[in-house]
């Protein structure tokens, strides 16, 4: 409850401690593992990092980091107030984008789509939206489908589209569209026929060793569909794809669909969260299914 209160009241109105510069600081040193390098980061002294760092502990009334030659490390305090830091310095930044809107733009919405999501989909959506919501001014945000879920709990964005229904408290999650995922090979003339492992998440994985339980690892696991399709257009080989990604390859004769291989549901979703601007919601679903469409 100490913990609590004191984070409670370093986010309060007072002057000094809505200063999110403090929070920012200590994300830096975080992520540089040093004062020196925070400061580099962040364009300041080492002796600025290390003031808001001290006023930091005092508001806390904990030490946050352990210093030593090596660097600084977080204490117990300092991981318990990770996630609240990375919290106020994402409300900051979404507070700040929507009170500075552009001339001509009455309203944000900002929407993150899982990485491999982006090619054409959300590429394509963003035309859409330029097209179609001229008002809107528009952020986005790319990451793991478990960190923008994440960033949506926070209030950081209104929503997101990822691969898989997730099931948390405050969040609503609806089908947009399904594809699938085939095994495609490049023609028998073509480089290697070795399978290349890509990442479609952990239901896919699972369903694969399921149906191919004496398979072995491949040799080549990409984590990146449209990086693995270039690496098997360039050197041959065979894999599972997005079948409305590989169509115009199919078409071509540049890669084939492995006959009688089964294929896989891969349903996409648009989660939102429950306190989403219903409105907002219905343009931005709109342009997500006009964009799915077109990607097919």
């Amino acid at each position: 409850m100490q913990f609590n209160r004191n984070f409670l009241a370093f986010i309060s109105v007072g002057q000094e401690l809505m200063d999110h510069a403090i929070a920012r600081t200590f994300l830096e040193v975080v992520k540089a593992g040093t004062f020196v390098g925070a400061a580099e980061a962040l364009n300041i002294s080492q002796t600025a990092v290390s003031a808001r760092i001290r006023v930091l502990e005092e508001q806390l009334e904990r030490p946050v980091f352990v210093r030593n030659k090596a660097g600084a490390r977080l204490t117990s305090a300092g991981e318990k107030f990770l996630p609240f830091a990375s919290s106020l310095v994402r409300v900051w930044e979404t507070a700040r984008d929507v009170v500075a809107l552009p001339p001509g733009r009455s309203v944000l919405v900002s929407l993150g789509a899982e990485l491999s999501l982006w090619s054409p989909l959300l590429s394509q959506w963003l035309l859409w939206m330029r097209r179609e919501c001229p008002d809107i001014a528009v952020r986005t945000a790319i990451d793991t489908g478990e960190h923008l879920l994440a960033v949506m709990q926070e209030g950081g964005l209104d929503a997101a589209v990822i691969y898989g229904a997730p099931r948390r408290p405050g969040l609503v999650a609806e089908l947009l569209f399904e594809e699938r995922l085939v095994f495609a090979q490049t023609p028998a003339q073509t480089g290697s026929k070795e399978f290349i492992g890509i990442d479609w998440g952990a239901d896919f994985a699972a369903s694969l060793r399921a149906t191919f339980p004496e398979s072995v690892s491949p040799a080549v696991s990409i984590g990146y569909g449209p990086l693995a399709l270039d690496y098997v257009l360039a050197v041959g080989g065979a894999g599972y794809f997005r079948e409305g990604f590989i169509r115009r390859h199919l078409e071509d004769g540049r890669l084939q669909i492995v006959p009688d291989s089964p294929a896989f549901a891969y349903p996409a979703y648009l989660v939102s969260s429950e306190k989403a601007d219903p409105s907002l919601l219905r343009r931005l679903r709109e342009g997500l299914r006009v964009a799915a469409a077109g990607a097919d």
